[in-house]
């Protein structure tokens, strides 16, 4: 179960964070990640990260965007299953940063070999940035 929290209204130049509680997986093994959709667009791979800390990140968001995760609740060592929360703080946000941005969750070997045909949504949270 995947749940947004944050988002919102910013000027451009500004920054927001976004945050995501996610239970019922097995992160050991799996893939945590945050995607967004701007009308008219298809949705996007914004940052990932998976059970080895290794992340990856949108070219226009490097630098600017920065994704992380911590343990919020009960969990089991090996696997990695239990609670958490990955968060995106995002920063020098612009108009072009305009979407509706999904947390998602998949199985996946790293999150360089992430398949998103596997990924599970949360319902989204819209952050507008106005110029």
């Amino acid at each position: 179960q995947l749940t947004e929290s944050g988002g919102g209204s910013v000027q451009s130049g500004g920054s927001l964070k976004v945050s995501c509680r996610v239970s019922g997986f097995t992160y050991g093994d799996g893939c945590l990640g945050w995607f967004r959709q701007a009308p008219g667009k298809e949705r996007e791979v914004v940052a990932g990260i998976d059970g080895l800390d290794r992340k990856i990140y949108k070219d226009s968001v490097k630098g600017r965007f920065t994704i992380s995760h911590h343990r919020t609740g009960r969990y089991t060592v090996n696997p990695y299953y239990g609670e958490m929360t990955v968060s995106l703080e995002m920063g020098s946000l612009g108009p072009e940063d305009t979407a509706t941005y999904y947390c998602a969750a998949a199985p996946c070997p790293s999150v360089e070999k992430w398949n998103y045909m596997y990924n599970t949504y949360g319902q989204g949270t819209q952050v507008t940035v106005s110029s």
